[in-house]
């Protein structure tokens, strides 16, 4: 009985191992299929990315002159604000990293731009008075008195103009992102900016010649220009919007808020004054710049792509 019951239990293993072993293929199949067909999620923003933009800004020269003599007085000073509006254009290359739904990474620009403007200062002139002495120097330059009333003549103004462009300029940001659809990125950026000011300051003045009395006077007109190119740094601030649009291509408008620090300069100039030494003038202009621009970028393979 032992020995049948023995080979009972062996003929039921052999017959029964087929068996369990086709139901536990099919099992093992489906496993891998539903693996197979498991989403992996995708980031359409981690990696390196590069593109282009174009856009508009508008710029502000706050200036003041200064008139002075070569000792150091100063005799006048006079202020403007003028614009520096003008199209904009150029490129960017940056990376991200996506975290959730927060979007992190670093920008680099660099713009080329047709920003220009100019403005001005006055260094008033002298007055022709109904009593004695009759004139007046001016604050820069001086007058002359004859013999008779027709023959006093005021001092007359001085006239400076300061032309200004900015070449291009660049900034370095970081940019922080929150995806308000996994698709659509609204970010803050901010970080360092740097560009080139050419700057021109043109000075217009009139010398009175000749000795008080009756002797023969002389008006002799006068200029003088003063060029210089400076490249500074400042500092950059804004916002954007960000949308996937085809494949890897994404399109974006943005605005930065730019200030670049003060440009500044002096020159001697051959406008004689009262003391009938020559006149100094200067100008100190703080430069800064509101920017709207539209751009695309194309973002290489990279983690999540």
């Amino acid at each position: 009985m032992q020995k049948l019951l023995i080979g009972s239990l062996a003929l039921l293993a052999m017959v029964s191992t087929p068996a369990i072993a086709r139901d536990l293929q099919p099992t093992t199949k489906k496993k891998d299929a539903l693996y197979m067909q498991a989403p992996i999620p995708v980031s359409p923003w981690s990696g390196w990315y590069v593109g282009v933009n174009l856009g508009y800004s508008w710029g502000n020269s706050d200036s003041t002159f200064g008139f002075a003599e070569t000792s150091g007085a100063v005799r006048a000073t006079s202020g403007d604000s003028f614009s520096l509006n003008g199209v904009l254009g150029g490129g960017q290359i940056g990376y991200n990293w996506q975290v959730n739904t927060w979007v992190f990474g670093v920008e680099a620009d660099i713009q080329g731009t047709g920003q220009d403007g100019s403005g001005g200062g006055v260094c008033p002139g002298g007055a022709l008075l109904p009593a004695a002495p009759f004139v007046v120097n001016g604050a820069c330059t001086r007058s002359k008195l004859g013999d008779t009333r027709p023959f006093d003549i005021a001092a007359f103004p001085v006239t400076s103009n300061l032309s200004q462009e900015l070449d291009w300029f660049g900034t370095v940001r970081g940019r922080v992102g929150y995806t308000v659809t996994p698709t659509l990125l609204f970010y803050a950026t901010g970080g360092l900016a740097y560009g080139r000011v050419d700057s021109t300051l043109a000075v217009n003045g009139t010398i009175i010649g000749g000795t008080d009395g009756t002797n023969p006077f002389t008006l002799t007109p006068v200029s003088g220009v003063f060029g210089s190119s400076t490249t500074k740094v400042g500092w950059t601030i804004g916002t954007g919007l960000e949308g996937l649009i085809a494949g890897r291509w994404t399109a974006k408008i943005e605005y930065l808020y730019i200030d670049l620090g003060t440009v500044s300069g002096a020159f001697v100039t051959p406008v004689v004054t009262a003391t009938g030494g020559q006149l100094v003038t200067s100008f100190s202009s703080q430069i800064t710049d509101h920017i709207l621009r539209v751009g695309v970028n194309y973002k290489f393979a990279g983690p999540g792509s």
